[in-house]
């Protein structure tokens, strides 16, 4: 969908500025004028420092499955434990309903432009992605999948941006426009697998095979496992969890917990651990898709950096957004590197709380209470969100907070639209 057909736009040259100005900071430095947001990043007391990255994108992780965020099943123990000895983000929201939206989301660190996600459209190989800024400091880069990554165009979209991919479909080649390996996770490595994929556990072992010879060639990883087993039909290997499998989403989640406690213990005795940051976070919430209007309760997702030692564990309760997750990370990782994202440093004093947060039709600015939603039609609607009830009740229309809203939306249609982020 072109954003200036089906949305209330304003001048480019006013949303750029919106834009650039809400993305400066001191440690910023824009390299070009106009119609980009490139610019350096320069880490305070800069390190050159390169500890591995093991990201875990969670399938349909809701943050109301934890019991952090008040859940009473006790189907979350090792998440919980895990909220207290890492960097927890507890104020944190997707930006869509779909897998390939966290996927976007998590990469490219753009909100969600309308229509379908970056990760489904043509024309989306050679973008400036996280794996980019990896990829400048000599990172193996890697994408784990248990199913067929042929799937919702994913292979195409990691391999068409640096990745290396794993996955279960057969055969080498992707296509002759991606020069990248595509290796096949063998049956021998499988112990568990129904319509979507191996078991969380399985792809957690085959990545660690994998980081293990990494580690034998002195080759610092980035390895970006999406996990499957939090999926209908709840179906997961027998005798792990005191949950039939197949019963509930209950019993998913709580294997999904369990399997991520065996990643951890495996990976603590490996010699490559003390060096490496495990980055958790969930795509998006359980039974959001599918639904047109704005749920704001069914984008909270929880969020964890573990294993940086040198940094104090913290729960971080500013509102933020999925497209922050890396930016924080490479801070805290002191990194000089250049940026096309959209996302910011939480952890940066001037950090301003806000969530981007949209479906296939609507896009919305979330700031404390308050809640913009573009439609299209070139609709909008303003809102005071009442968390307690999830209720959103009409107020007066801000112009100011509208042209922020259009502004993000369209200046990321625009540099997308416009091959700008290659």
């Amino acid at each position: 969908m072109k954003y200036e057909e089906f949305y209330t736009s304003i001048e480019n040259d006013k949303a750029f500025k919106i834009i650039r100005n809400k993305l400066k900071s001191p440690d910023t430095n824009f390299s070009k004028n106009g119609y980009s947001i490139h610019r350096t990043v320069s880490g305070s007391m800069p390190s050159e420092d390169k500890k591995n990255v093991v990201f875990i994108l969670v399938e349909s992780l809701s943050g109301s499955f934890l019991k952090e965020f008040g859940n009473k099943m006790n189907i979350t123990p090792f998440m919980d434990s895990l909220a207290q000895k890492s960097i927890f983000f507890k104020n944190l929201y997707a930006t869509g309903t779909r897998t390939v939206r966290g996927m976007e989301a998590v990469t490219l660190c753009i909100p969600p432009t309308p229509g379908q996600s970056i990760v489904k459209r043509p024309d989306n190989h050679n973008l400036y992605t996280v794996c980019s800024v990896f990829k400048k400091k000599q990172y193996d880069c890697n994408f784990f999948y248990g199913g067929d990554g042929y799937f919702d165009n994913m292979n195409s979209f990691f391999g068409g941006n640096g990745f290396n991919i794993y996955d279960r479909g057969r055969g080498s080649v992707l296509s002759d426009a991606i020069k990248t390996k595509r290796n096949n996770i063998a049956d021998s490595e499988v112990t568990f697998e129904n319509a979507w994929g191996i078991c969380d556990e399985d792809i957690f072992n085959k990545m660690l095979r994998v980081a293990d010879e990494q580690y034998k060639n002195n080759q610092p990883f980035f390895n970006f496992v999406m996990t499957t087993s939090n999926h209908r039909p709840f179906t997961y290997p027998s005798g792990k969890i005191n949950i039939p499998p197949g019963m509930s989403r209950e019993g998913a989640v709580k294997y999904t917990d369990f399997a991520l406690r065996e990643l951890f213990k495996k990976a603590a005795q490996k010699p490559w651990f003390k060096n490496t940051v495990f980055v958790i976070i969930a795509d998006h919430c359980a039974s959001s898709a599918g639904k047109d209007e704005i749920d704001v309760a069914n984008y909270h997702i929880p969020a964890f950096i573990v294993n940086l030692p040198k940094v104090k564990n913290q729960k971080i309760d500013r509102q933020c957004s999925q497209i922050d997750l890396f930016p924080t990370l490479f801070s805290l990782l002191h990194w000089n590197y250049d940026s096309d994202f959209f996302g910011k440093n939480v952890l940066d004093p001037e950090f301003e709380e806000r969530a981007l947060m949209g479906t296939y039709r609507k896009l919305v600015l979330m700031k404390q209470q308050k809640v913009m939603v573009l439609s299209d039609q070139k609709k909008q609607a303003f809102y005071h969100w009442n968390k307690k009830d999830n209720s959103l009740k009409p107020v007066s229309m801000n112009r100011e907070f509208l042209e922020e809203t259009i502004a993000w939306y369209q200046t990321a249609d625009y540099l997308f639209s416009n091959k700008l982020l290659k």
